[in-house]
């Protein structure tokens, strides 16, 4: 048995050692990703050519993650580290700074037009960028980018799968502003577990409101959700939303407050599972508009 499994590695050695010296046959270039949305993106731009590991998986909270030393081995074999910026890997100096990586970095939100937010009295850059799918197109843009200057003989593939994808986004945002168009702009307003979702409501003309900042790792004060809770009965808000990498109680308890039903779960930092219907970037928006605009328009 022992001599049948030695056999079966060294076949196995020589077949992938014969490939790799095959014309044509080339490894895949080996990336990180730093949180699951951004994976995503890194995939659909690198196809077939690249294999991703990303740092932050589904259902997970980047903000208050911390690196586990298998984070450290991935970014430390990989070619190109994808991060967000704009504050918000908030461990990412560190984490970077703790493996000795000394490759390319490449932040996907360079060129993003960022907006400022108050949170906890400090003025404090919104880094959710993404949750604009014009945005998202600059995302592809850099992170094609990053991806040629590191593989230069897979340039043409990248940017035709760049192409490929943007020309996706692309329709999905002119579907998303249609969607929207429909609800009365009185009704655009929506209640989510924390300030996720600055850029939607600039891009589409929706208002959100939270207890929480910027951060999940912020706490509501009593009188912060009082003040929720009287402009929800006011303004007759009917969209409320928990957050699928949130602790979802302090929203259970505003519905109980205001008689407001809980319309579902939001994707706002963090993909789903492949079988939970938001497991890539279009498949979270097209899933956050279903459940937004019947909700802010009273269905």
């Amino acid at each position: 048995m022992l001599q049948m499994t030695l056999l079966k590695s060294t076949l196995l050695a020589v077949f992938l050692g014969s490939m790799a010296a095959t014309p044509g046959f080339a490894a895949q270039l080996p990336v990180v990703a730093s949180f699951s949305i951004l994976g995503d993106i890194v995939a659909k731009v690198g196809g077939d050519r690249v294999a991703v590991t990303t740092i932050v998986g589904p259902n997970a909270d980047t903000h208050v993650y911390e690196p586990k030393p298998s984070d450290a081995v991935a970014v430390s074999k990989a070619k190109v580290f994808f991060v967000n910026g704009l504050g918000f890997e908030g461990w990412l100096d560190r984490f970077v700074e703790s493996t000795g990586f000394a490759g390319p970095v490449v932040v996907a939100s360079v060129g993003v037009k960022s907006h400022t937010m108050v949170d906890d009295g400090k003025t404090v850059t919104d880094p959710h960028a993404w949750q604009s799918l014009k945005n998202g197109l600059l995302y592809v843009k850099n992170v094609a980018a990053g991806l040629c200057a590191a593989d230069g003989e897979g340039c043409s593939t990248y940017e035709a799968n760049a192409a490929t994808y943007s020309a996706q986004i692309t329709a999905l945002d002119e579907q998303v502003i249609a969607d929207i168009a429909a609800v009365p702009e009185a009704k655009r307003k929506v209640i989510t577990t924390h300030d996720a979702f600055g850029y939607f409501g600039e891009e589409y003309g929706v208002q959100f409101l939270a207890p929480e900042g910027i951060s999940t790792d912020s706490e509501a004060s009593a009188a912060d959700v009082g003040k929720l809770i009287e402009q929800i009965r006011a303004d007759g808000v009917t969209a409320l939303f928990i957050e699928n990498m949130s602790d979802g109680r302090l929203i259970e308890q505003i519905a109980k407050e205001t008689g407001v039903t809980v319309g579902g779960e939001l994707y706002a930092d963090a993909l789903s599972e492949p079988d939970q219907g938001a497991a890539t970037y279009l498949e979270m928006f097209a899933h956050n508009i279903a459940l937004l605009v019947p909700a802010m328009a009273g269905k």
